[in-house]
């Protein structure tokens, strides 16, 4: 193979990949397609699960965090579990309140709102009720 022959066919190569990956790279929206969970209805035995603050469980793509010591329906959240940059399952970090992405890093508060990126879009906010000992989910 001749010289030229062979750097146009590096070049074009190597345009290609850069191409591509940018492409991959790219996003049309904030939520890089992660589509939160509808329909969502069940319930949790607070006999059972999320005993103390702080305690957080993921259902149905749903994270629920009690993030207050008394039963009351405020002292809970539920939000969409997948982080709206790439879908990674996040946590709830109760020194600071917050949800966390493990993956990159993104925080949202606990009604699901983006407080740092690359996440751009919120979780989505589920309802939470409490009758005696049954939390029940919906939205």
């Amino acid at each position: 193979m001749q010289r030229r022959a062979f750097l146009n066919e590096i070049g074009l190569t190597v345009a290609a990949a850069c191409t591509c990956g940018l492409a991959a790279c790219s996003k049309s929206s904030g939520s890089n397609g992660v589509t939160p969970p509808n329909n969502v209805s069940f319930t949790l035995d607070l006999n059972s699960v999320l005993l103390s603050e702080g305690d957080f469980l993921v259902k149905n793509g749903v994270i629920v965090a009690r993030i207050n010591s008394s039963n009351a329906s405020s002292s809970f959240t539920a939000v969409s579990a997948a982080c709206t940059h790439e879908g990674t399952i996040i946590n709830y970090n109760n020194a600071q309140g917050i949800f966390i992405c493990p993956l990159h890093g993104s925080r949202f508060s606990q009604t699901g709102t983006v407080l740092l990126g690359p996440a751009m879009s919120n979780l989505r906010q589920y309802n939470v009720a409490v009758s005696g000992t049954d939390l029940t989910v919906t939205g």
